[in-house]
């Protein structure tokens, strides 16, 4: 689907037809549309194929007159009953006359723009619309890391009063969403500092200033995974201890117990043979019960004090 979107009295707004200026989203792009689109602006076609493959990694290319920067957002999944934290590739292709977006799917911080969410945008001004749009992406990932936190938090309260199957794959699905934020950030760190070069992209003062405010924020997202990524493994690896402490403790506690439980059968065993001469007190029925328990109490104090209960 492209759509297109021009902004009108310091608002972004859709529009029938392009124009010079304007925004050109394309989500989820039919064969046909590619082609025009191809042909229209003279666009490389391996443009379309990185900016669709959602294993691009983030980097800058030009051809013909045409830029293509290739960025990893942050997106929000719908797995089963609950939700997974991933990236997504999308392309901005700046062109003579035009910004050009090209996604696998519709995304929240495109959608801001067109719907007209955020404010003072100009289509018109390319550079700084790219920039915005970059701007917006780090603010997204903020969003996302504090929102993991805080999930991580409620997932480490029910863990310290119950450890199941459950809460710990959710440790693991968080972890591995710090892993991606992470790996996609410094890729767009990477990019960022080359377009800071000014050698792809011709940068104005304002533009040098977006730009570099866009960096400020994914460097302040890295170090913030980084911390998190940091505390996370801790947590794994502290809970991992705990959960083999308690293995540890209860059997500890089976063997004590068994231990224990083993002495009547013994006692039993010994009454029940057909000795010559027989026992000692084996005339009385109850003295077997009496040095079953004696043991076993005895047994019990000499584990309690060696710390086996």
């Amino acid at each position: 689907m492209i759509s297109y979107y021009k902004t009108i009295n310091n608002r972004i707004e859709a529009i029938d037809n392009y124009e010079p200026g304007c925004w050109i989203n394309c989500v989820e792009p039919e064969g046909d549309e590619v082609a025009s689109l191809i042909k229209d602006f003279n666009i490389e076609p391996d443009f379309f194929r990185a900016s669709l493959d959602e294993e691009e990694s983030s980097h800058i290319d030009n051809e013909n007159g045409v830029t293509l920067i290739i960025i990893d957002i942050p997106v929000v999944e719908k797995f089963n009953k609950s939700i997974r934290y991933a990236t997504m590739p999308i392309g901005i292709m700046i062109t003579p006359k035009n910004v050009i977006t090209v996604s696998i799917k519709e995304t929240p911080i495109l959608s801001e723009f067109s719907e007209g969410v955020v404010k003072d945008v100009f289509t018109n001004y390319k550079t700084q619309f790219v920039f915005h749009i970059m701007l917006r992406v780090a603010a997204r990932y903020l969003q996302y890391i504090k929102q993991i936190d805080k999930i991580s938090e409620h997932v480490e309260e029910k863990m310290k009063k119950s450890m199941k199957n459950k809460e710990i794959i959710q440790l693991f699905e968080i972890q591995k969403s710090l892993v991606y934020f992470s790996s996609s950030l410094k890729a767009d760190e990477i990019t960022l500092e080359k377009l800071m070069r000014g050698r792809h992209i011709k940068l104005y003062e304002d533009d040098q200033d977006l730009l570099e405010d866009v960096l400020i924020e994914i460097k302040q997202a890295i170090e913030m995974v980084g911390i998190h990524l940091n505390i996370m493994s801790s947590t794994m690896d502290t809970f991992s201890s705990v959960i083999s402490n308690n293995l540890n403790y209860v059997m500890k506690v089976l063997a004590s117990l068994t231990l224990i439980v083993s002495i009547p059968t013994v006692i039993s065993g010994l009454y029940g043979m057909n000795i010559d001469g027989g026992l000692p007190f084996d005339n009385f029925w109850w003295f077997p019960f009496v040095l079953s328990a004696i043991l076993m109490i005895s047994a019990f104090i000499i584990l309690k004090k060696n710390d086996m209960f």
